[in-house]
Parts: C-alpha cells; structure tokens; sequence
C-alpha cells in the first residue's frame, strides 16, 4: 500500500514537473522543475529498485547536466518579448505536430492489451547474489551491446557536429608551434647568468639581465592633402 502510494505521488509530481518544463515562460523556472522531474524520476527507479539508476541520475544528471543548463540559462541574456513572438508565429505548426502526436498514441493505446501474465513476467532474470549494478552491467555489455554503441556513436556525432557548429577561426590567436619548440637547442631556450649578491635588477649593464625590448610605435598615417586646383 505504501509503495503504491508512493508510486502514484512520485509519478504525478513528474508529470506535473515535465509539463512545466515546456510551458513556463521564464526558462530559469524550466530548468528547476527539470530538476525536480530528475529527482521524482530517481524515486520511482528506486521503487523498482533500480538504485544504481537512481543515483546516477541524481549524481549526474541533477548535480552536473541540469545545475549546467542553469548556469547557461541565467548566463545568456535572453529577449523573453522575442521569445513569446515566436511562440506565437510558430504555434499552428506545435499544434498540428501535437496533434499528429496525439493520433499515434491513440492509434498505440487502442491496439494495446494487457497480458495475463504481465505482473509475473521479467525483461530479465534476477541472478541471486548479484547486485543492481552487476546485473545492469551484465545487460547492457551482453545482451544489449550493439545497441549500446549504437547510441554511443549518436553522441559523438552530436558532439561533432556541435564543435563544428560553434567554432570560429580567429586569425589573431596565437598558435604554438610544436616543430620548432622542439628543434631548439638549450643555448636558444635558457641563459644562466651570474649574478652577484644585492646587484638587484636595476643596472641591466652590470648584471647582464637583458629585458624584451619594447615595441616599435606605429607609423603616424600622412595627413592626407586635398587639392584646390591651385594654390
């Protein structure tokens, strides 16, 4: 009774919390009641008794991805006039992909049936003297391998092409040229000088310190001269 009890609370507040993630207009809000979506997520993985999923979507997701969207969010300077401007322009086109959405649930909940046997059924053995972790490990490195790289490609894809998407090739940074740090001799990269105690840094003459040598000032521009045809 408790755990069902349980279940429903933490699987309504989730629901409410995802709703609120796409419809809050301050995305400062969204990001928080994403944050409270994660935490009822981990507690219905720990009444499935999942607990190593629980915590790394505690750990990782809250403590790391969510606390980072926050951090974006607030950072950004977001027009929140433009924002609902563009709501409005686009919402026939959300309402019609909503809309298509919504048939194919329907489509899927009509055809659906529930087994008779669906509460005895397991998608996987429980091996005795086994934890959560090993058996989840097992899964995912044996039975569900493929699939697992298969999505670990689909990061790296993303994660490409968002490098490419956001880099910028700036011709005033200053590049390091490894070739030539590495075919220099010690005479060109260290010096030692000898110098005598209390000389202090003042008399460049006498202690042989030699400081870079400051930088040219550019060449004033000629005025440039009209012609009134005569003088």
């Amino acid at each position: 009774m408790i755990a069902a009890l349980a279940f429903y609370v933490f699987a309504g507040i989730l629901l409410l919390s995802a709703a609120m993630v796409v419809s809050a207009r301050n995305p400062v809000h969204s990001v928080l009641f994403l944050i409270l979506a994660f935490f009822n997520a981990a507690g219905l993985f720990l009444l499935a008794g999942a607990e190593f999923l629980a915590m790394i979507l505690v750990i990782v997701y809250v403590g790391a991805v969510a606390v980072l969207f926050l951090f974006v969010v607030m950072m950004l300077d977001i027009d929140f006039a433009e924002l609902r401007g563009g709501f409005q322009r686009y919402l026939p086109v959300g309402l019609a992909v909503g809309l298509v959405l919504l048939i194919e649930l329907g489509i899927v909940l009509g055809g659906w049936k529930l087994a008779p046997d669906a509460a005895a059924l397991r998608f996987a053995p429980n091996l005795a003297g086994a934890h959560n972790t090993a058996q989840l490990g097992r899964l995912i490195y044996t039975d569900y391998i493929l699939l697992f790289q298969a999505a670990g490609l689909v990061l790296l894809v993303a994660m490409i092409g968002a490098i490419v998407l956001t880099l910028r090739e700036r011709h005033s940074a200053l590049r390091q040229d490894i070739t030539a740090q590495q075919s220099r001799s010690v005479r060109q990269t260290m010096e030692l000088i000898d110098m005598p105690i209390g000389a202090g840094i003042g008399g460049s003459g006498t202690t042989g310190i030699r400081r870079p040598a400051a930088p040219a000032p550019a060449p004033a521009a000629a005025p440039a001269h009209a012609d009134h045809g005569g003088h």
